[in-house]
């Protein structure tokens, strides 16, 4: 498994992420869709990652800086094809470790409160995030659940 920056130019990364985006108007009223279109993703405060398997598209999840110290995860989605296979988890602790390379104290998103998130919810959970209120510029929806964690920087051992 291979992570990597994305430029997004390539088809694979473009086709993927027009899938999650079409997929979370399928399952979202409009109004309650917070994914990013793949203009928003080429921001300067936002980085995106893919996943490559063996030379396939796998996954991908982006960071976006959305205040001093604050990082918030955006675009996660799976490969049809890799479901189940640790690709989310991978790429969620590869963002966490970049969070707090980047310093940020505090790491936040923001998913849907629909039956089809479930396992993303429990992903979250698993990896520390608690349910929080809105942050930034969200505010409350029933069709969204919002989480948020601290990160702990450690400093070397002088």
């Amino acid at each position: 498994m291979e992570i990597r920056v994305d430029d997004l130019s390539g088809k694979e990364i473009q086709d993927l992420l027009h899938q999650h985006l079409a997929n979370m108007y399928e399952i979202s009223p409009p109004e309650s869709v917070h994914a990013l279109d793949i203009t928003a993703l080429q921001h300067p405060n936002v980085t995106v990652w893919s996943v490559w398997i063996d030379g396939e598209i796998a996954g991908c999840g982006a960071l976006k800086q959305i205040g001093p110290g604050h990082g918030e995860i955006k675009s996660m989605r799976t490969s049809e094809n890799f479901l189940r296979r640790g690709v989310a988890a991978n790429l969620l602790a590869y963002i966490l470790q970049e969070a707090r390379r980047r310093k940020y104290s505090r790491l936040s998103l923001e998913t849907g409160a629909e039956p089809e998130f479930e396992a993303a919810r429990k992903l979250y959970q698993r990896f520390g995030f608690d349910t929080c209120s809105p942050f930034g510029d969200y505010v409350e929806d029933p069709n969204s659940v919002f989480y948020s964690r601290a990160l702990q920087l450690f400093s070397p051992a002088v």
